[in-house]
């Protein structure tokens, strides 16, 4: 499946005892069409607030019902703020998890003088003035396979930080509009946020940009930038 969300009133794609998940909405959904418990695996998990534009997952049922009856069916019990964008058969030992080669986030912020009373959240409002030629300037050190220890989530049980970059753009999409992406083989918790929040930092001129090699070699994640609100990223693409 691939999996569009608005993750504004969602706990993040994982099932948690405290509230309700992306995760939780589609198995429930999925019983009801094929009257059979099943586990959907997405291909990473994304944190309470984020939006996805083509999450991938997978799940086994031994239905006998074609895949475009299972589209149609799930589409039309899902709630307006989860949809199916394509639904395929494919060969029983497909793991949306484990086959993923890589991932493409996006992070967006709204750049101008006056906060937008819409679509507030979809975005991380900033009022001053952000230099992005300084901000890609610093994030060109973050290109490539790195300890990103300083961009983990602090408490995080994994034990190997070492990513791969393979691009990162910063771009206006339009006026006051700026979009972050990072592409890489994996990301750790909160690494798109944490490195958004150092780049801000570039930015509004409280750090040059030959900083962020200091930041990486430290591995010290008090050194880096604060975590960028969730409401701001979107999951772009999976490849496998």
């Amino acid at each position: 499946m691939v999996v569009e969300y608005d993750g504004t009133d969602y706990c993040g794609w994982q099932r948690q005892k405290n509230g309700l998940s992306i995760q939780q909405v589609l198995e429930e959904t999925i019983r009801l069409i094929t009257q059979e418990k099943v586990t959907v695996f997405g291909s990473g998990r994304t944190d309470a607030g984020v939006h996805a534009l083509n999450q991938v997952a997978s799940f086994r049922s031994n239905t006998r019902l074609p895949a475009e009856i299972l589209y149609r069916g799930i589409n039309g019990l899902l709630p307006p703020d989860i949809v199916l964008k394509a639904l395929e058969e494919v060969a029983w030992e497909f793991s949306a998890l484990r086959d993923a080669r890589g991932k493409v986030y996006f992070y967006r912020i709204c750049n101008k003088r006056l906060r937008p009373a819409l679509n507030r959240n979809y975005f991380w409002f900033i009022h001053q003035p952000l230099n992005l030629p300084l901000m890609e300037q610093a994030a060109q050190y973050l290109v490539g396979r790195h300890d990103f220890s300083c961009f983990c989530a602090t408490g995080s049980d994994v034990k190997d930080h070492t990513r791969t970059v393979t691009s990162i753009n910063i771009s206006s999409v339009e006026d006051g509009l700026l979009e972050i992406t990072i592409e890489a083989q994996g990301f750790l918790k909160y690494m798109v946020r944490n490195i958004v929040g150092t780049l801000v930092d570039v930015g509004r001129g409280k750090r040059k940009p030959s900083e962020m090699k200091e930041i990486i070699d430290s591995c010290d994640r008090n050194i880096a930038g604060i975590t960028a609100p969730a409401r701001g990223l979107y999951l772009k693409e999976v490849k496998y």
